[in-house]
């Protein structure tokens, strides 16, 4: 049998599908699109749901994929032993109501035999217990003995996850050996050993699960198929595991090379190498799907995937980056599948290097930190960490819980999870309200659930901002309708529209769509699965109906200066990257009529010059009044021509591609303005950080940009109104005033500290002398904070050696000072503990350093009282 290499398997299963009459499509990003059941794809099928429940209608009955995909489950055990992973891609071939259990399970056994060539006799096929239609088709059709099937129960061969679609599966084995085996007698498909490894998953999705246990058998029955390419590799090379075939090997060998360590020498070194060979896959393929390091939801696994990998590198001797150098391998050898990973490279190095420096600057703290709270656990004798010392780990210094917890079990302590988890609640429930309790396709039941999916909607918006439509399906909040009448909320579907749907930052149009003898009013248009787009609003007189011819008009004014803030976006984004560098990507972006926000990479804040010079680009290429022109074509053909396409974003195969001369050329959906000249002017109000190396830019262009000068203009006659000015002499007026003050305040804290030595009377009559140490312990009235450290110091001066203490009584508080000098100090004198007892006296708290404290309390009437006591309290500390 031929050893292909991981690439050379893809494209052979995606080339038989291909041959067996599937659309073959290319993976889905691994943030899932419009279901909050998960934060990352996890398995071949997940983006398909929609096709397999029927909410959606597929391209084609029959798709096959290769789908990435992450599990985090089993991350304690990655690198601790050879079978465990976060990453790896599914092949899979799908079928909607199309073919099922023969023709699946023929052009499996063909592709395993006839196209990679195993040996027939070395592989098993394992059904459902009650699947009889399974075992003929293996038995009659496939020609596998009797006694070479193997019969399962629900936990292994029914595949199921809650309510929804389910059904039967049967897996394919393959016997790899007696090398592999665990020697037992009796080892056969099934054991545990690694022996019989499990290669084909076909899952015959026949049944609905209401939940409860009841099963009604599925008008549409589906084929889901899922292998393992990593596994078929390892099958197919005869390694040992996935660290070993051709692509992950040749990573695991520069983890080693740099590390400057031999693979299968030391368990201890094999752990940090198979973990870091592991993660920079995941966190390669995350970040080029866009995902960020963040404290919660999916960013929080990527930062958790990233630090660990740093960590283990640190485990392994590694000095300085090295994230970025193992990521380019991952590139190099995926990107033939995954054409994505090239072109975010630079990208993907500046997030994993970032993300590396700060981790590397706060892991020395930590590691301090934790050093001193072991060492307390030993002193108290205790073997576990409480739980808030974890999560202070994990809040100041970036250390995930696994991270304290692997450090930890390397020297047989523990960790109260219990504690940490209830310490990190609020993080929690920001993570679940990304991942809320949904129905079975990872989003909320609404009403358009239970629109026909063949309906459908075309966009005729670019052409037309007015047109006439036959109304297909009327809802009103709760449920679909024959018709709206006056005062009723509902939404309108027509076949085809002129309102733009709310899609790629852009906001939806608003208007109005007229009948014979109705008026309904559009809030908003939203765009729903399978290609719906809704108008969303009220009926504001009149009735609309179902089949009715009706006039949509959208709201022009609004729609052409939304136009202006989008066009206005792609000059910046393309300005940005002249001014900032390649790596600035887009994060996210709304254009609304008023104004626009524009997310993006970058990890530090903008300088004013940054700014001005992003804000100049733009408003010269509005100002040579560039041509805006949309051509349509084919996605990989407008990507090989230039233009830029937006982070985890699925394209159609065919996609406009948006050009303002030569300037700037991204791929959009949107709308936008004929000529650039149109925009008229761009001015950006504010720049600011959003989330760890993501800024935000608002701008506004057109006549907004006017009415915004005008408002500082009035601010400005307002100010000089003020300072009964001419508007140019208010900057010098200004500076006038500020002298002015200046001169105020220093003559102000002059006569407070006249006022101050005054109040205080001479005051070297009250120094006394305390076993051997000078002590001035005074009150004085109406000084503040500020004042009492002037005088503290001057008295200090006085006393030359010894202790100061004060008592302010302001209103209804007092403030109370305490100095001791250096002798003093060395004497047993600490003026922080002394502060400490006085302020109880007065009703309050306070303390310092041993050279000076401050503190204040509420009751001034006992402020005599407390410098009285202070003697006392100082030859306590200096017979100690």
């Amino acid at each position: 049998m031929k050893k292909y290499g991981v690439n050379e398997l893809r494209k052979m299963f995606l080339d038989f599908m291909e041959s067996k009459g599937h659309l073959v499509m290319k993976s889905f990003s691994l943030v899932p699109q419009g279901d909050k059941s998960l934060l990352l794809i996890n398995a071949g099928m997940a983006p398909l749901k929609p096709y397999f429940t029927g909410a959606e209608k597929p391209p084609r009955t029959r798709v096959s994929t290769c789908q990435k995909c992450i599990r985090t489950g089993d991350i304690e055990n990655v690198g601790k032993t050879a079978r465990h992973g976060t990453f790896f891609e599914m092949l899979g071939n799908f079928s909607f109501g199309d073919y099922f259990k023969t023709e699946a399970i023929h052009w499996s056994w063909e592709f395993l035999t006839e196209v990679v060539g195993l040996d027939p006799n070395r592989l098993y096929p394992s059904i459902y217990l009650d699947d009889d239609e399974a075992f003929a088709i293996w038995n009659k059709e496939i020609g596998i003995p009797e006694d070479r099937i193997f019969r399962f129960g629900k936990e292994d061969n029914f595949w199921e996850h809650g309510a929804g679609p389910c059904g039967p599966c049967s897996e394919i084995y393959y016997d790899r050996g007696e090398k592999y085996g665990c020697g037992k007698p009796g080892c056969t498909v099934g054991c545990d050993c690694d022996r019989y490894m499990e290669v084909w998953n076909n899952v015959f999705t026949q049944f609905e699960n209401d939940g409860n246990g009841n099963y009604t058998t599925l008008k549409q029955k589906n084929i889901d198929t899922g292998m393992g390419l990593e596994r078929l590799a390892v099958i197919v090379q005869d390694v040992d595991s996935i660290f070993d075939v051709d692509t992950i090997c040749a990573l695991r060998n520069l983890v080693c090379e740099i590390a400057h360590k031999e693979y299968e020498k030391n368990y201890a070194d094999d752990v940090s190498i198979r973990l870091i060979t592991d993660h920079i896959r995941s966190a390669t393929f995350m970040i080029s799907d866009g995902i960020m390091p963040t404290n919660e939801g999916r960013g929080y696994v990527l930062r958790r995937l990233i630090r660990r990998a740093a960590r283990h590198g640190r485990l392994l001797g590694i000095e300085g980056t090295f994230l970025a150098r193992l990521s380019e391998q991952v590139i190099e050898s995926s990107k033939s599948g995954y054409p994505e990973l090239e072109e975010k490279k630079e990208f993907i190095f500046r997030v994993l290097t970032n993300e590396e420096n700060q981790f590397n600057k706060t892991i020395d703290q930590g590691l301090r930190i934790l050093a001193d709270m072991e060492e307390n656990m030993k002193k108290a004798g205790e073997k576990t960490l409480s739980g808030d010392n974890a999560f202070k780990l994990y809040d100041t210094y970036g250390f995930p819980l696994d991270l304290t917890k692997e450090i930890l079990e390397e020297k047989g302590y523990g960790i109260d999870e219990d504690g940490f988890q209830k310490a990190m609640e609020e993080q929690r429930v920001k993570a679940r309200s990304a991942r809320e309790v949904t129905n079975y396709m990872g989003a909320d039941a609404t009403v358009y659930d239970e629109i026909d999916v063949n309906v459908t909607t075309e966009f005729v918006g670019y052409d037309h901002l007015t047109f006439d439509s036959k109304v297909t399906v009327l809802t009103t909040e709760t449920e679909i309708a024959d018709s709206l009448t006056e005062g009723q909320k509902g939404t309108v579907f027509v076949e085809q529209t002129p309102f733009y749907a709310t899609m790629g930052g852009q906001e939806g149009d608003t208007g109005v769509i007229e009948t014979a003898n109705g008026k309904f009013i559009v809030e908003d248009t939203i765009k729903l699965r399978g290609g719906k787009f809704g108008h969303v609003g009220h009926m504001e007189s009149g009735m609309i109906s179902t089949g009715e011819t009706v006039s949509l008009k959208v709201n022009e004014e609004a729609r052409k200066d939304t136009e202006k803030n989008h066009s206005a976006t792609h000059l910046l984004q393309k300005a940005l990257k002249t001014v900032l560098g390649s790596h600035v990507e887009q994060k996210g972006s709304l254009v609304t009529p008023d104004r626009l926000r524009f997310d993006f990479t970058h990890f530090q804040a903008m300088t004013a010059e940054e700014i001005q010079a992003a804000e100049d680009l733009v408003n010269k290429e509005i100002q040579a009044g560039l041509e805006v022109r949309t051509d349509i074509m084919d996605v990989e053909e407008a990507k090989k021509s230039g233009a830029m396409a937006l982070f985890g974003e699925k394209y159609d195969q065919k996609v406009r591609v948006v050009s303002m001369g030569d300037f700037s050329k991204e791929l959009c959906g949107g709308t936008h303005v004929k000529n650039t000249s149109s925009i008229l002017l761009f001015k950006i109000v504010s720049e600011s950080g959003i989330a760890a190396g993501v800024r935000r830019i608002e701008a506004l262009t057109g006549k907004a940009v006017i009415d915004y000068y005008r408002k500082q203009e009035e601010l400005l006659h307002e100010a000089a109104k003020a300072l009964k000015a001419n508007t140019s002499e208010v900057v010098e007026k200004i500076g006038h005033l500020q002298a002015e003050v200046k001169a105020l305040q220093s003559e102000n804290e002059s006569l407070k500290s006249k006022a101050a030595q005054s109040a205080l009377g001479d005051v070297m009559d009250k120094v006394a002398e305390v076993n051997g140490v000078k002590l001035l312990a005074a009150k004085v009235d109406g000084v503040d904070m500020n004042g009492l450290r002037d005088l503290g110091d001057k008295l200090k001066e006085q006393i030359g050696e010894g202790v100061v203490l004060l008592a302010a009584v302001n209103g209804g508080k007092v403030n109370l000072l305490a100095m001791a000098t250096d002798a003093a100090q060395k004497a047993g004198a600490h003026a922080g503990n002394l502060i400490k007892a006085v302020a109880a006296i007065v009703g309050g708290g306070g303390g310092g350093r041993p050279n000076m404290a401050q503190a204040g309390g509420k009751n001034p009437e006992k402020a005599q009282e407390a410098m009285d006591a202070a003697a006392g309290i100082l030859e306590k500390q200096l017979t100690k």
